[in-house]
C-alpha cells in the first residue's frame, strides 16, 4: 500500500451527520484540485455509503487520506461494527433485491470511483474503502494548507446542503443544453455530409447501368469473333482436310480451351447484364426433376472423363411434384453447382439430391472437396470473388458462376446459399426454387396492386419499384401473419399513408427515378406517422444515414427471411402502454422523472400539489401514482391513506418517489400501502431508468425487461 496521510475525520452518529460528510468530501476533493463533476461524484459516493453505515449499523466513521508521495490518490474509507452484510457477492453483482435498498449504494458508489473495496464479516462491520486519482497538475498539494482550510470551512446545515445540491442540478442542466446545441450544430455538418454521400450514390447508379449497358454491347460484340475461333479450331482438330504435326496439334488445342474459357466468360457476363437490366426472359413449362436430373447427368458426363477418382452420383427424385417454371434456368444454376464442385473435388463424391419443402424443391449439391472457410461462404456470391487456395491456380473460374446461380434463383422467386464445415470437409450448396413460378414472361414481374386490408394481418407498406423484390418479399411474408401492401413510388406510399396506417414499413431508397430519403424524413418527424417502424433495405450500404434519419432497422439487399420476420416481429410487437400520474410540487423533480419515464410507452400526466393530485386520480384513473412525500398543502403519507380509503382510487399501486430519508416505522407502513419505493438521488439517469422501470413492473404496470436492474 502507498504511504497514506490522513486529512481529517468524520463521525456518522446522527442524520445530519450525513450532510456534514458530504460537505466535507466535496470540500476536500475542491482542495485537492478536482473538477467540479468529479466533486459531485465523490460526494454522491461518500454520502451514499455513509447512509449504508447509519441506516444499516446505526453509525460508523469516514476516514478521508491522500496517498503517495507526492499526493497522487485521494482515498476514503467507511467503516462500521454492524452485522456485516450477508449477500455481498450478490450485491456486487446487481442480482441481490432487498426492500430497503441496500445494495444500490453501494452499486452506485463503485461506478463513481476509480478504485472500490469492501470488506464485510458477518457480525464484526463493514469496511468500504474507495479510491480517486488526483489530477497530475495538483500532486504537489500542502496538506497543511489543506487542514487549515477545513477548519475554517465548518459544515454548514442540511438547507446549505440542499441549495448546493440544486446548483449542481441545474449547472449539470445547463452543460446538457450546451451538449444539445453541439450536437445540433454536428448534427448540420452529418446532414450536408449525407447530401454528399447521395450525389454519390447517384453516381454509382448511374455508373452501375452504363456498366450493364456496357457489358451487354461488349458481349455481343465478342461473341462473333470468339465463335469463329472456336469452330476454325474445331476443324483442325477433327482433321478432316489436314492433318497437323502434334506439336501444332497441341498448339491448337491450347488456342481452343482459351477460346472456351472466354467464351464462358462472355456467356456469364451476358446473362448478368441481362438479369441487372430486368430484360432476361423467363419461359416457365411443366417438367419434372427426374427428367432434369436424365439431362444433366449426360451433359456433365464429359467433364468426369479421365478422373476415376471421383463419382457423381444423382439421388432419386420419387413423388416430387411437376415443376411449373424456367427449366433451363434452374438446369443453369445445378449446373453451376456441380461443374464447381467436380473441379475442386479430387477424390471422392458429388451428390445431387431434390426435396419438397414448403411448395418449393430444395436442389442440393454435396461435395467431399477443399471445402469453403466460413468467413468465406457469403462472398463467393459476390461478382469475381474467389477462395484462395492452391487448387484454384490449377482450375480456373470466372467469379461470375454462383453470384449468377443467385440472382437467376432470386428471379425464380427462390435462392441460394453454402453450407460447409471448413476447409478440407467439402461443402453443400443448395438451391431453393417456387414449384410453380407465378411472375410473367417478362424478368419484370407484374407489381401487386394494392388488395383490400386483411384485418387479420399486420400491413406492411413496401415502397419498392424492382418487380424481383417484391416478388421475394411477398413470398418471406406468406402465411407469417403480415400481409405485403406495395408502392412503387413515394406519391403511391403517401397516397396509402393518407388513408391507412400500417403496422410497419419497407423501404427501398433507390427508386427508378427517385431517392427515398425525402420519405423517411417525413415518416419520422410527423406526429402521425414517428411511431410507424421503417426498415430500410436499399443496394446502398448508407446504415450510418438511415439510423441518423430514423430508420429503425437497415440491411444490404437480398436480406434473409428469417431477419425480415425477426425485425417485423420485434417492432411491431404491442409496446407497452399506460397512464401514469407524477404528485410532486417540485418542478424539477416532476421534469427529471418525466424525462425517466419518456421510453416507458406511457401517457404521464403531473400534479403539483397532493389536492391537485387526487383529484386527477379520481378522475384520470392512471395505471400508476408517483408520490412525494414533502408537499406543502398535504403531506404525501396523508395522500396516500386517503386514495386507499377511497374506493375509487384504493385498487390504484402508489409508488414513493422522495429524498427524504425514512425511519424503520415510516418505512414499514409505506412499503404496507405502497407498490414500492424509490429515491430521489439515483447517482446515474441509468439506475434512475431501471428502478423506475422495476417499480413499474412490480406495479404490474411495464413487463420485466430482462435488462432491467432489480429495484432494492
Amino acid at each position: 500500500m502507498k504511504l497514506q496521510t490522513k486529512i481529517t475525520t468524520v463521525q456518522v452518529r446522527y442524520e445530519h451527520d450525513l450532510v456534514a460528510t458530504r460537505q466535507r468530501a466535496r470540500q476536500i476533493a475542491s482542495l485537492l484540485g478536482f473538477e467540479h463533476h468529479d466533486q459531485t461524484r465523490i460526494a454522491t459516493a461518500v454520502s451514499e455509503i455513509a447512509r449504508n453505515a447509519f441506516k444499516y449499523a446505526g453509525g460508523g466513521r469516514v476516514e478521508f487520506f491522500v496517498e503517495g508521495r507526492p499526493p497522487s490518490t485521494f482515498a476514503m474509507t467507511v467503516q462500521d461494527d454492524g452485522p456485516g452484510i450477508k449477500q455481498l457477492e450478490d450485491v456486487l453483482d446487481g442480482t441481490y433485491q432487498s426492500r430497503t435498498g441496500m445494495g444500490l449504494g453501494i452499486i452506485g458508489a463503485k461506478r463513481l470511483m476509480d478504485e472500490f473495496e469492501i470488506s464485510t464479516e458477518l457480525g464484526r462491520g463493514t469496511t468500504v474503502r474507495m479510491l480517486k486519482e488526483i489530477p497530475p497538475r495538483n500532486r504537489r498539494v500542502d496538506l497543511a494548507i489543506i487542514a487549515e482550510e477545513l477548519a475554517k470551512r465548518v459544515p454548514g446545515d442540511p438547507v446549505q446542503e440542499l441549495q448546493q445540491q440544486n446548483q449542481e442540478l441545474m449547472r449539470t442542466l445547463e452543460e446538457l443544453a450546451q451538449v444539445n446545441r453541439e450536437l445540433e450544430e454536428t448534427n448540420r455538418g452529418v446532414v450536408a455530409l449525407y447530401a454528399e454521400l447521395d450525389d454519390k450514390a447517384d453516381f454509382l447508379q448511374r455508373a452501375s447501368e452504363l456498366k450493364s449497358r456496357f457489358l451487354s454491347n461488349m458481349t455481343h460484340e465478342f461473341r462473333t469473333p470468339l465463335n469463329s475461333i472456336l469452330s476454325l479450331s474445331r476443324l483442325l482438330l477433327d482433321k478432316r482436310e489436314i492433318e497437323l504435326p502434334p506439336e501444332q496439334e497441341k498448339q491448337v488445342t491450347y488456342v481452343r480451351r482459351a477460346a472456351e474459357d472466354l467464351s464462358e466468360l462472355v456467356n456469364d457476363l451476358l446473362d448478368l447484364a441481362k438479369v441487372e437490366a430486368g430484360k432476361i426472359v423467363v419461359r416457365p413449362h411443366e417438367f419434372e426433376v427426374k427428367g432434369l436430373f436424365a439431362a444433366l447427368r449426360g451433359m456433365l458426363k464429359p467433364l468426369l472423363a479421365g478422373n476415376s477418382s471421383v463419382t457423381l452420383a444423382f439421388d432419386e427424385a420419387p413423388d416430387l411434384p411437376v415443376m411449373n417454371t424456367d427449366e433451363s434456368k434452374v438446369s443453369q444454376i445445378l449446373r453451376n453447382f456441380i461443374s464447381n464442385a467436380l473441379k475442386f473435388t479430387e477424390q471422392g463424391e458429388v451428390r445431387v439430391s431434390a426435396r419438397s419443402e414448403n411448395n418449393c424443391i430444395l436442389f442440393s449439391v454435396s461435395d467431399t472437396g477443399i471445402g469453403i472457410d466460413r468467413q468465406d461462404q457469403e462472398r463467393i456470391f459476390e461478382e469475381w470473388a474467389q477462395v484462395d487456395h492452391p487448387m484454384q491456380r490449377k482450375v480456373k473460374g470466372t467469379g461470375l458462376g454462383l453470384p449468377l446461380s443467385r440472382r437467376l434463383a432470386q428471379l425464380l422467386g427462390g435462392n441460394v446459399w453454402c453450407v460447409s464445415e471448413g476447409l478440407g470437409k467439402g461443402a453443400t450448396f443448395h438451391a431453393i426454387i417456387p414449384v410453380v413460378y407465378s411472375g410473367a414472361g417478362e424478368a419484370r414481374l407484374t407489381l401487386p396492386s394494392i388488395s383490400k386490408l386483411d384485418p387479420s394481418l399486420k400491413p406492411v407498406l413496401v415502397v419498392e419499384d424492382n418487380r424481383e423484390s417484391l416478388f421475394i418479399y411477398e413470398r418471406y411474408l406468406r402465411g407469417s401473419g403480415f400481409q405485403v401492401l406495395p408502392a412503387a413510388t413515394l406519391k403511391d406510399a403517401r397516397r396509402f399513408l393518407q388513408t391507412n396506417r400500417p403496422a410497419a414499413i419497407l423501404l427501398d431508397i433507390l427508386l427508378e427515378s427517385e431517392s427515398s430519403w425525402p420519405l423517411l424524413v417525413d415518416l419520422k418527424s410527423d406526429s402521425a406517422t414517428k411511431d410507424i417502424p421503417v426498415i430500410v433495405v436499399t443496394m446502398v450500404d448508407n446504415e450510418r444515414k438511415a439510423r441518423s434519419l430514423g430508420a429503425d432497422a437497415f440491411a444490404v439487399k437480398p436480406i434473409d427471411r428469417d431477419w425480415l420476420l425477426q425485425q417485423l416481429s420485434t417492432l411491431t410487437a404491442k409496446p407497452d402502454s399506460g397512464k401514469l400520474l407524477i404528485i410532486d410540487d417540485d418542478e424539477i423533480s416532476r421534469y427529471l422523472l418525466r424525462g425517466v419515464l419518456s421510453d416507458s410507452g406511457c401517457t404521464v400526466i403531473e400534479a403539483t400539489g397532493g389536492e391537485e393530485g387526487l383529484r386527477l386520480a379520481r378522475t384520470e384513473r392512471p395505471d400508476a401514482i408517483f408520490l412525494d412525500l414533502r408537499m406543502p398543502d398535504i403531506a404525501g403519507m396523508d395522500v396516500l391513506r386517503l386514495l386507499k380509503e377511497d374506493k375509487g382510487t384504493s385498487d390504484i399501486p402508489v409508488i414513493i418517489n422522495t429524498s427524504k430519508v425514512l425511519n424503520e416505522a415510516e418505512r414499514d407502513w409505506l412499503l404496507h400501502h405502497a407498490a414500492g419505493i424509490i429515491s430521489k438521488d439515483a447517482p446515474s439517469q441509468e439506475l434512475a431508468r431501471a428502478r423506475v422501470r422495476d417499480a413499474l413492473a412490480t406495479a404490474g404496470v411495464l413487463r420485466r425487461s430482462v435488462s432491467d436492474v432489480p429495484l432494492t
